[in-house]
């Protein structure tokens, strides 16, 4: 996978736009722009000896990805999300994720299940390649969760806020060489899909975020179910 985070679906670019976003990919990783720099396309435009356009719509793209971040009357800057930023974005997975597996399950279609299986069986027997191939392939079967849903709107949502988070957790991988993303528990949301799962959508997608992060439900209204069973409870005795 050449790009870190694919775009659900973008037009065959330019020889000269292809260059710059991996030029300018490439210094991400490698941490020559960090964390919270701005991209300023002037400055861009001189250090690769382009116009103002190309470079404009590479980092485009890369906000398409999720490296880039778009600050109005600021500029881009690369891609950098506080602990907070991530679980409020993952409160709202759990909501939108959760109902993107139940259309699913209504809409299933013979195709549908071979294509999210073969996803889930690549990510299982994944042994290969960077961290950021492996968040590109993690990010690909969400993705076609989203697709399969059948509400575009739904699909256009999670694109909007989980590349960025994908893209922010790969690049710290990336700088930490002693973690690896992890790919092999998919298959439990695919359960959820199928039928064949004893877990509700919502359960099982705070179970899936907890692979990586610590309470994910931090910012949901499930961090406060508890709470509400204890004032009920205490109100029965």
């Amino acid at each position: 996978m050449s790009d870190l985070i694919t775009p659900a679906s973008a037009p065959p670019p330019s020889t000269l736009k292809v260059h710059l976003v991996a030029a300018l990919r490439d210094a991400i990783i490698a941490r020559r722009y960090k964390p919270g720099d701005r991209l300023n396309e002037s400055q861009l435009a001189r250090q690769y000896g382009v116009s103002r356009i190309p470079v404009r719509e590479a980092l485009q793209q890369l906000q398409e990805q999720g490296l880039v971040m778009n600050h109005p009357r600021r500029g881009m800057f690369v891609n950098i999300l506080s602990d907070d930023d991530c679980q409020k974005i993952n409160s709202l997975r759990i909501v939108l994720e959760a109902e993107a597996l139940k259309l699913c399950h209504a809409h299933l279609t013979a195709e549908a299940e071979k294509k999210l299986l073969a996803l889930v069986e690549q990510m299982e027997n994944w042994h290969t390649g960077s961290e950021i191939d492996a968040a590109a392939l993690d990010l690909e079967f969400h993705r076609a969760l989203w697709n399969l849903s059948g509400n575009s709107y739904l699909e256009k949502t999670l694109n909007a806020l989980v590349p960025m988070l994908f893209a922010h957790q790969a690049l710290e991988y990336t700088s930490h060489n002693e973690k690896l993303w992890p790919l092999n528990h998919h298959r439990k949301l695919l359960d959820v899909v199928l039928g064949k799962s004893n877990q509700t959508p919502e359960e099982a997608m705070v179970s899936h975020l907890r692979v990586r992060y610590t309470n994910p439900e931090r910012y949901s209204s499930l961090a406060y179910a508890p709470l509400k069973k204890q004032s009920t409870d205490s109100q029965e005795h």
